[in-house]
């Protein structure tokens, strides 16, 4: 059998696996999701998707089969014969009352309707979990293709090798001389890509991994591996943030890359970057601030790097020579004895059975090189299994036996980099509540009550007093059909987003349109002496760094640094109270080292308010700050997923391993200078 190369492809129809259509996995019920409270009695909707009222004959058909088998209808799930879940879940013939029958089960019933769907979304998705395909065992491809044997191993079986094990594969590939022929140029071209991956850090990712579960820092740098091996030369790179989401051993192998593309001919220009060793490594810097906003676009600084650090006028440069920047914390938070979440057995995606402990009421850091495990045991493990214990709608927690110490937390709140809303109607005002206080007080003014006007005649969120022509947006939407659409300020309020009767009030000579274009300084001083509602979260976006913003700033147009400390300042704004534990993955991707600066600071005062911040970061300054660190590792993919260290940052810098030797030049303890942006 003659088989063509490009049917080897999983995105084509002659490659593909007919019954995964390509992807490795299908969609198929799963008892957990089915019945998620084993205490609930069939009739009070044990089995989850049964509950609909389009369901109701199901559920009234498993009553009946719960009965002919004799026993009570409101026992509960966890009570029922092993038996009895078996024909509930998967169905067969049973005999009910009076006939015999076949009775679905549900997941059968759940198969039934995802056929039905033809590819398309239905109600009871949310109970199907993706499995691996039972055609292709997940390779994706036709049993013709998989059956294809080079070196004695088939197309699949490589592709699930790690980069340097399928290096190896094809550098002792042995072929015979006609076989040399048709392939030697192959293997060659293979082993030159294979080895740009290596050379960028990637050597332990498989061949198969999907996409979308590479990490921003891996994705990049498959991107770079791939322009690397072009050796083309007279282009010019332009590259924005490029360290985001890398460790810093990570972060020498991308400078050794773009070295490279430098040293072959190339211009390599980095817009925006933050990282102290790339900035070091650059042959020319140029800086913009001092400040952000309004307090920025000015040109501080543009030549070599070592003149960078004598700058007076440069705000990076006082930071890399060690003029700015505080100190450590005056002391280490410790965490009661018995007060910590403890993670059980995880072995999701390359976690190895690992165990271990969050302590409760201290900043705790998770570190490790890109792809060690962080976001797998913290945001797919830990986050997960406390959101769902306390009534949150997370998805499915990966791999674990169990999780400890869950009844110490109330809340758990993960703070991303994502925008604070959809669409310019979140602003900072909103989202921190400063608008609802500044509202009453419109509402209470003179001419105000003279008019009726509620709190709620000054929201553009609602009908009454915002603009209709533009629904209180302030721009209008122009489409432009075969091009993006275009928005445009609202020609019938000038982009004030309110009618000219609300414009008619003002609070001490302002309209509510005037205040919502203050930036958070001025409104600080504007209102420095109304109540604290109004004061209160105005302060706490200053002292995250934030004063530069404007109140109606659309929430779409924030970064997502910007975005992360609105969110963390109403927190703060937040009375303490319930226990909360705050979950963090790089929050310092795109923020200079003053803004991490600020960040450190104000998740110390999170946990100073009796909370806990669980951060994983690769940032040494943040490391380093923490009261308490867990390092993973020694490696990625295959290599990682182990526990490396646990305990104080010095605790962890005396060991080995990557993570120990860049914190141990964090902290100064081998001769060379701390680093940036402490607390």
């Amino acid at each position: 059998m003659e088989v063509a190369g490009p049917a080897f492809s999983f995105n084509l129809p002659f490659g593909q696996c007919p019954d995964c259509a390509g992807v490795g996995v299908v969609l198929a019920g799963d008892e957990g999701l089915v019945v998620p409270d084993l205490e609930l009695s069939v009739v009070e909707g044990a089995v989850a998707p049964w509950r609909e009222r389009s369901a109701a004959g199901c559920r009234e058909a498993a009553v009946a089969v719960v009965s002919g088998w004799g026993v009570r209808p409101e026992a509960p799930w966890r009570s029922l014969p092993p038996g009895l879940r078996e024909v509930l879940l998967r169905g067969r013939e049973v005999a009910v009352p009076g006939r015999s029958e076949v009775f679905t089960g549900v997941l059968p019933w759940l198969a039934e309707r995802q056929r039905a769907a033809a590819g398309g979304s239905f109600p009871g998705q949310v109970f199907l979990r993706p499995v691996p395909c039972s055609s292709c065992g997940g390779g994706r491809l036709r049993a013709e293709q998989r059956a294809v044997r080079v070196g004695g191993r088939g197309i699949t079986e490589v592709s699930a090798l790690p980069v340097t094990g399928c290096r190896e594969f094809f550098a002792g590939l042995e072929l015979a001389e006609r076989e040399r022929v048709l392939v030697e140029q192959a293997v060659e071209e293979i082993l030159e890509r294979l080895s740009r991956l290596v050379e960028v850090g990637l050597g332990y990712l498989t061949l198969d991994r999907p996409a979308r579960t590479l990490s921003t820092g891996e994705a990049q740098r498959v991107r770079l591996a791939g322009q690397v091996g072009t050796r083309l030369f007279g282009l010019l790179y332009v590259l924005d943030e490029p360290t985001a989401g890398l460790h810093p051993q990570d972060v020498e192998e991308l400078v050794g890359t773009l070295r490279a593309l430098r040293d072959r001919g190339n211009s390599v220009v980095v817009v925006v970057e933050h990282d102290a060793r790339v900035i070091e490594a650059a042959d020319w810097v140029v800086e913009l601030g001092p400040a952000a906003g309004e307090h920025g676009g000015r040109l501080l600084f543009s030549g070599p790097v070592e003149a960078l650090r004598s700058s007076e006028e440069s705000v990076t440069g006082g930071y890399l020579a060690g003029r700015w920047g505080r100190g450590l914390p005056e002391r280490r938070r410790a965490s009661e004895p018995g007060r910590e979440l403890v993670v059980r057995g995880a072995v999701e995606h390359n976690l190895g059975g690992v165990d271990v402990a969050f302590p409760l009421g201290c900043v705790v850091a998770v570190s490790g090189v890109s792809g060690a495990g962080k976001s797998t045991l913290v945001d797919q493990i830990l986050y997960r299994v406390i959101d769902r214990a306390l009534g949150g709608d997370a998805p499915p927690p990966g791999a674990h036996e169990r999780v400890e110490g869950v009844e110490l937390v109330d809340r758990v709140i993960r703070v991303d980099q994502s925008p604070i809303g959809r669409s310019a109607r979140s602003t900072p005002a909103t989202y921190t509540g400063v608008l609802d206080a500044v509202r009453t007080l419109f509402a209470r003014t003179e001419r105000a009550r003279r008019c009726g006007f509620t709190p709620g005649r000054f929201s553009f969120n609602s009908p009454g007093g915002r603009c209709e022509e533009c629904s209180g947006e302030g721009v209008v939407r122009v489409e432009m059909h075969f091009l993006p659409d275009v928005f445009l300020p609202c020609a019938e309020c000038g982009g004030s987003r309110y009618d000219a009767e609300t414009l008619s009030v003002t609070y001490r000579g302002r309209t509510i349109a005037e205040v919502l274009a203050m930036t958070v300084e001025e409104a600080a001083e504007f209102f420095r002496e109304d109540p604290p509602a109004v004061r209160g979260p105005l302060r706490v976006l200053c002292e995250v760094g934030l004063g530069y913003l404007r109140l109606g700033q659309a929430g779409t147009t924030l970064s997502g640094g910007e975005a992360q400390r609105v969110k963390l300042a109403a927190e703060l704004h937040r009375r303490a109270g319930r226990h909360t534990v705050y979950v963090l993955d790089e929050p310092t991707t795109g923020l200079h080292a003053r803004d991490v600066e600020r960040l450190v600071g104000v998740l110390h005062r999170l946990v100073d308010r009796g909370h806990t911040a669980v951060v994983v970061s690769h940032s040494m300054d943040v490391v380093r700050a923490a009261d308490w660190v867990i390092d993973l590792g020694p490696g990625g993919g295959r290599d990682g997923g182990r526990v490396v260290a646990v305990g104080t940052p010095e605790e962890v810098a005396s060991g080995r391993g990557h993570t120990a030797r860049h914190l141990r030049r964090a902290l100064g303890k081998d001769g060379v200078p701390g680093e940036i942006g402490v607390r």
